[in-house]
């Protein structure tokens, strides 16, 4: 396949992706529009946008970089109170130009953190690193509730709800399509070779410390971003919202759906969100769920719902058209059956 039938093939990739999503959005205004989308509803959607946004954001420091890092409820929360204090206390209408600015700004100083943490934290590995992550997270809560601009133990109030459902899925999409345009460029490459081998990865001239450092600050960022919209849904903040057991939940998600897989991410982040609602008599349970569903997968599939593999609407199609056009036997599906044979293996 020369440069220009993969160029016209990307290009088609992502125009069916973009048309796939734009009927989502149709069809979610739609709902909303005729009031079968009540505010109960919504809300679950909001929340699933959120969980979206965290895992994705996780899943490119644990499951691409492959550092296991368990201080992401700390940048969301720094992320939540910065954009809570820009849009309380900046004299500019409410609307959507302040809420993308307080957004920004979260990101930006979860990002900032994101720097001052990962430096000197990024220099271990493994359990090491998840310890030092799980502390630093841990003392950013401590802080928050000890100081009296954030409102203290009692939490911060009176914060505009600025958060609506469809500009949030926008906001969603762009996060994933960034993500995905990511770990598929070169830098993307580089991030998952140092995950494979670091050693290796740093002998072929891959600036191993800049890539960890960057994709570890771009996580903290998006989460960031999570954190702004989480505050600005609720309209209310409480520091112990982002204790250690939200980092778990975060991480939950990311092994559950697959490490080194974003739509695994978004399918887990959907199914954990809805379990909650739909077992609500068993919601004191819900992290013994959690544990089970876990242990669990790690028994039967050890590599979470998609493991490493993306799901691609595009090879869905070709799959359905190819008993008409017998196009997809020859070498997509070789690579199919490999794939499979591998994960067999596995």
């Amino acid at each position: 396949m020369n440069s220009s039938q993969q160029k016209k093939q990307k290009i088609f990739s992502w125009a069916v992706n973009l048309g796939a999503v734009i009927l989502l959005y149709a069809v979610l205004l739609f709902l909303i529009g005729n009031g079968t989308l009540k505010r109960y509803e919504q809300g679950i959607l909001m929340t699933i946008c959120i969980n979206i946004i965290l895992a994705v954001s996780l899943n490119l420091t644990t499951g691409f970089l492959g550092q296991l890092a368990l201080g992401h409820a700390g940048f969301m929360s720094v992320g939540a109170y910065t954009a809570a204090l820009f849009s309380k206390s900046i004299p500019m209408a409410d609307g959507p130009l302040k809420f993308l600015a307080a957004l920004l700004l979260g990101g930006l100083m979860a990002a900032v953190f994101g720097i001052l943490i990962g430096v000197p934290a990024l220099r271990l590995k493994g359990d090491y690193l998840a310890i030092i992550t799980l502390g630093l997270g841990e003392i950013i809560r401590v802080v928050i509730e000890n100081l009296k601009f954030t409102g203290g133990a009692q939490g911060l109030r009176s914060i505009p709800k600025l958060a609506k459902l469809p500009m949030v899925f926008w906001i969603t999409v762009c996060i994933v399509a960034v993500l995905f345009a990511l770990i598929r460029s070169r830098h993307g490459r580089a991030i998952i070779a140092i995950r494979e081998d670091e050693i290796a990865a740093e002998a072929s001239g891959i600036h191993t410390t800049y890539y960890k450092i960057m994709a570890f600050t771009f996580a903290a960022f998006l989460a960031g971003i999570a954190g702004g919209i989480y505050a600005h849904y609720l309209g209310i903040l409480g520091a112990s919202t982002f204790d250690f057991n939200r980092s778990i939940e975060i991480v939950v998600i990311v092994v559950l759906g697959g490490m080194g897989s974003f739509t695994g991410s978004i399918l887990a982040a959907v199914v954990l969100t809805l379990l909650p609602e739909a077992l609500q008599r068993f919601s004191d349970y819900r992290m013994l769920l959690y544990s089970i569903a876990l242990i669990g997968m790690m028994i039967f599939k050890p590599s979470g719902l998609l493991g490493t593999y993306e799901f691609s609407l595009t090879r869905l199609l070709r799959r359905i058209a190819s008993p008409f056009t017998g196009r997809y036997s020859s070498g997509e599906g070789k690579r199919e059956k490999l794939r499979q044979t591998e994960e067999a293996k596995g």
